[in-house]
């Protein structure tokens, strides 16, 4: 047994007394380690949180204990069909273990599904609206003040840009035509980029506690059927604007090409995004302000054109943020979410009838 493989057996054994069968990589998320523990009784979710995107991971334990447990209590009051993981204790009783190196672990249930890579029939992204509508719903009452904010300055776009000028003034690595049509892109979409921030500090959108990463393969759907069962990766939960998930979960959901397709060959989808809306309402009504639907336009091509700033700049910086398989694979991503974002962009006049 490696050096690393030993010392993951010696993690699980924290949190479970019962024989390990396997221990097996979970998922492709792009910040976080992630397995899937099988035992003798049952198999439970082990991760590892990444410090140096999270640089307090504790905070993250605490907010996932506090919202796991509201999520649990109100489906359970409410008898809504969707299902969430709870923490796992270690078998000392604390919320985490903290092994020799300093690295944060924590455990959770494990909950059977299957998630989509990306949106094929508008009946997902019907289903993938009324999940996350129900979301909102279910955390609705819970105060700001009661979770800390895991990532400081997340969806912040203005503090993305000046990260990234500080990146691109130093940058000493090869150029190319990849680079130079990112960079023109987002000299581009500049000006736009405090609006969201502008609208929260005039009273216009109101802090809440959001998801912060609903994108597609976030949502669980039933083995069997086309039922989204639940929203899962808590880890970006905490204050912010309900803005940034429905930014976020559109982008996503409307992108039929997926994160790493081809750019030019990206679109964004109006039946999904119509499908999305009909759901989205179904669970939460007429909730939403004149200004919350007024903004809904600038979030989602927002959103877009953030996080091909952030793949871009962490392509400048040397990948040390995003988990990356090749190289290149960061500046690939930003080619793609600024492509979503110029047709976003073109399609301005439908997408706000529509919103």
């Amino acid at each position: 047994m490696t050096d690393g493989r030993l010392l993951l057996q010696q993690v699980v054994e924290q949190f479970t007394p019962d024989s390990i069968t396997t221990i097996e990589a979970l998922g492709k998320g792009n910040i976080n380690t992630t397995y899937l523990v099988t035992t003798s009784r049952q198999p439970f979710v082990l991760q590892r949180i990444n410090r140096q995107v999270f640089p307090k991971p504790i905070d993250v334990v605490e907010n996932f204990s506090i919202v796991a447990r509201h999520l649990t209590e109100k489906q359970r009051l409410l008898k809504m069909r969707y299902r969430f993981a709870h923490l796992l204790p270690t078998i000392s009783g604390n919320a985490w273990f903290e092994d020799d190196a300093g690295e944060i672990w924590r455990a959770q249930s494990y909950l059977a599904g299957r998630s989509l890579p990306t949106v094929r029939q508008t009946g997902q992204a019907n289903e993938i609206g009324r999940a996350l509508g129900c979301f909102h719903v279910l955390i609705g009452d819970l105060a700001v003040e009661q979770l800390h904010d895991p990532l400081p300055g997340f969806h912040i776009l203005p503090g993305y840009l000046a990260q990234f000028d500080s990146l691109a003034s130093s940058f000493q690595g090869p150029g190319s035509a990849d680079l130079d049509q990112c960079f023109a892109i987002v000299e581009h979409y500049r000006q736009m980029a405090p609006l969201l921030q502008q609208a929260g500090e005039q009273g216009h959108l109101h802090c809440r506690i959001i998801h912060g990463d609903p994108k597609v393969d976030n949502f669980l759907f039933d083995t069997r059927f086309d039922h989204a069962v639940s929203l899962i990766d808590l880890d970006t939960i905490g204050p912010g604007l309900l803005h940034y998930d429905l930014g976020d979960c559109l982008r996503s959901c409307c992108n039929r090409g997926g994160e790493s397709g081809d750019p030019q060959r990206i679109d964004f989808d109006m039946d999904s995004c119509r499908a999305f809306l009909a759901g989205y309402k179904q669970e939460m009504g007429d909730s939403l302000s004149r200004h919350d639907k007024e903004y809904l336009y600038a979030a989602v091509l927002l959103i877009s054109f953030e996080l091909g700033l952030r793949f871009l700049s962490d392509h400048l910086r040397g990948n040390t943020y995003f988990t990356v398989r090749h190289a290149g694979e960061n500046l690939q991503r930003a080619l793609v979410q600024f492509a979503l974002t110029k047709r976003i962009a073109q399609q301005e006049v439908t997408l706000r009838a529509l919103l």
